[in-house]
């Protein structure tokens, strides 16, 4: 399996500002223009998604496989990183995690909406909650461990361009961490927009030398966005 990874979530995107204005206003629906996997970034997320091209020559990543969501949001931070050359290989695991039922809706409309669901994921936990038609963690996890079957040998790197439920699986995954250990974790660390997460593996497992980095975005004068991403009805 390749000796390092980067992990990249995308820029912001226009669902990401819908969904925090609808969380404010204290609506029960975002107003999406489109289904998820055809949301752009904002115009802020193409400016944060464009500082990533300097942020991936600081980190010498010139040979390394490059990956991507097919998400427009994802292919777009790819494209302005300036990463999809020589190749940028489309993978439909890397994802956003799906919503289900429960897309589109806040968390006061999964509440006054779908009451069941709301205790159904209470009782069940963030974790190992599925939304009608839609996925948990646990099948994100699936899904990641899939990838990394298939990822070429060696020890060289791999540059992932991805989702915040996805870049927060892959540590889950790689650190071995438990159910509790990735809540605690996240608590008081959330993958921001177009930061770079970095895994390294060496003789005693993998290890982060750096979560969601976003100090390309801090020198250019640029806010690092910590929409909650496709986890905003789950929280």
């Amino acid at each position: 399996m390749t000796g390092r990874l980067l992990l990249i979530r995308h820029g912001e995107s226009t669902a990401n500002v819908a969904a925090a204005a609808a969380e404010a206003g204290g609506a029960e629906a975002i107003a999406v223009e489109a289904r998820d996997a055809d949301v752009p970034l904002s115009g802020l997320g193409e400016r944060q998604a464009a500082t990533l091209a300097q942020a991936l020559r600081d980190h010498a990543v010139s040979d390394a496989h490059v990956f991507s969501s097919p998400y427009r949001r994802a292919v777009q931070t790819a494209q302005a990183a300036d990463a999809e050359k020589p190749v940028l290989v489309l993978d439909e695991r890397l994802r956003d995690r799906e919503l289900g039922i429960i897309d589109a809706l806040t968390v006061l409309g999964v509440e006054r909406r779908l009451p069941l669901e709301a205790e159904r994921r209470r009782w069940l936990g963030k974790f190992y909650y599925r939304p009608p038609g839609g996925e948990s963690w646990a099948d994100v996890a699936l899904r990641v461990r899939s990838f990394l079957r298939d990822l070429p040998a060696g020890e060289g790197t791999a540059v992932i361009f991805t989702h915040d439920a996805v870049v927060s699986v892959f540590l889950f995954v790689l650190l071995g961490m438990t159910e509790d250990e990735l809540h605690e974790f996240l608590r008081t660390r959330p993958v921001t927009n177009a930061s770079v997460t970095v895994l390294a593996r060496s003789d005693d497992g993998w290890r982060v030398d750096a979560f969601a980095d976003a100090s390309h975005l801090t020198e250019v004068g640029l806010p690092a966005t910590e929409h909650p991403g496709n986890a905003r009805a789950d929280v």
